[in-house]
């Protein structure tokens, strides 16, 4: 028996279930969430945080994530905490980060609907999204499976005749293949590959307007696996059987013709040191990571970022293009991975807004190493000189050979010979 067959059967009949409106509002931005096990167990349970990000017209509004009662057992809620994430005159996003205790082994479903979305050009009414998890443990890392994880700016723009690629942040914990796919009906002016990569083909004022994008991302494993219940009983897994799905909602804003569509000018483009698109962050627990982002419009004004990350991220700037995103993760989130995305944004005559940037931030405690280097100097080494010198080559070295860009180092004693 494959359990894989009969898990998706179910997730696809839940997804043509009957929607129910709550508000009756056209306020909705869009949502998503990712679903993280944690190794702690109490009782016969186990603890599971959910976080999630809703986007509405105000801070006002709000919905949270339930369950579905008729699959699974979600256990108790132990812990919600909802907090704005970024606020701006079009949207607020807030994220809620939920703890559950639920049994060990357990598979259940949340969901999140109600009405309605703002109002847009491909008729989307009352939103709707669910997620499944499947607490079983896995073969290959010995631990249950843990979710893609990604966020979203809630609205993304773009002006009608420029075509744009937005690639989606899809990174898996447990290092699984994501594959990236519709909701819902994508709308007409969008292309959607399976590697998450969301095209925008250039099209004409007829077309210009908000499409609600309404995606899922589903993990499969790379290799053959089998997953196991408490009472012993196994699965066997294929690299075909889907694991697990994330829904990912959000608006694309389809503006009027720009002069020009080259990057850099009226539209912001990023400079170095701005971090690549999908690249690994690395940072300790209880230490400040720090992302600049450097950004350039010759012909307009670079004066906001505007991202979706933790909630206690603090953002600084413009300051000569620069912004600088700041966020010191707690003992809590050790061994978690928090997907952050920015994009820069004009506030002109008329708005604009850079490609999407996504980056993924991998918190750990760390390991302390120590290291013993030789030196040689005709003259003696100040601790100016160790500071402003000596240490960032060191830095500058061991980040050439693979450790992380972020990666701190301190000078504890100096022999001299």
């Amino acid at each position: 028996m494959s359990v894989c067959w009969s898990w998706t059967a179910v997730v696809l009949l839940l997804l043509c279930g009957a929607q129910r409106g709550r508000t009756q509002q056209n306020n909705f931005y869009g949502t998503v969430i990712t679903v993280d096990p944690k190794d702690t167990y109490e009782n016969g349970t186990m603890t599971v945080v959910l976080r999630y990000k809703n986007a509405f017209t105000s801070c006002s509004h709000s919905d949270t994530w339930e369950c579905y009662r008729r699959y699974g057992d979600c256990g108790s809620e132990s812990h919600l905490e909802v907090n704005t994430v970024y606020n701006t005159s079009e949207w607020c996003q807030r994220e809620g980060i939920m703890t559950r205790l639920v049994p060990i082994n357990t598979r259940f479903i949340m969901q999140l609907q109600g009405g309605n979305w703002i109002n847009n050009n491909n008729s989307a009414v009352s939103w709707y999204a669910r997620t499944g998890v499947n607490l079983w443990t896995r073969s290959d890392t010995g631990k249950s499976d843990r979710s893609p994880q990604t966020t979203i700016i809630p609205s993304l723009r773009v002006p009608s005749n420029c075509g744009r690629n937005f690639t989606l942040l899809a990174f898996d914990p447990d290092g699984d293949r994501v594959i990236c796919a519709p909701w819902s009906t994508l709308p007409s002016i969008l292309n959607l590959s399976p590697d998450c990569t969301l095209s925008f083909p250039a099209t004409d004022s007829s077309n210009e307007g908000n499409y609600v994008v309404q995606l899922r991302m589903d993990d499969y494993p790379n290799q053959n696996i089998t997953i196991t219940r408490t009472d012993g009983s196994q699965y066997n897994i294929t690299t075909s059987n889907l694991l697990n799905l994330i829904p990912l909602q959000f608006v694309i804003k389809v503006d009027g013709a720009v002069a020009s569509c080259t990057e850099g000018q009226y539209l912001p483009r990023f400079l170095p040191p701005t971090p690549d698109n999908r690249a690994q962050l690395y940072t300790p627990v209880g230490h400040t990571l720090e992302i600049t982002i450097s950004t350039e419009a010759t012909l307009a004004t670079v004066s906001e970022l505007l991202f979706s990350g933790p909630h206690n991220m603090e953002l600084t700037g413009p300051a000569q293009g620069q912004f600088i995103l700041r966020w010191t993760p707690s003992q809590s989130e050790d061994g978690e991975h928090h997907p952050v995305c920015f994009v820069a944004q004009t506030n002109s005559a008329s708005t604009y807004q850079s490609e999407l940037r996504c980056v993924i931030v991998s918190v750990s405690n760390g390991h302390l190493a120590v290291l013993r280097v030789g030196l040689s100097s005709e003259t003696p080494l100040t601790q100016e000189d160790f500071d402003n010198v000596v240490l960032p080559k060191i830095k500058e070295l061991l980040v050439s050979l693979g450790l992380p860009a972020d990666i701190q180092i301190q000078l504890t004693s100096v022999e001299r010979k």
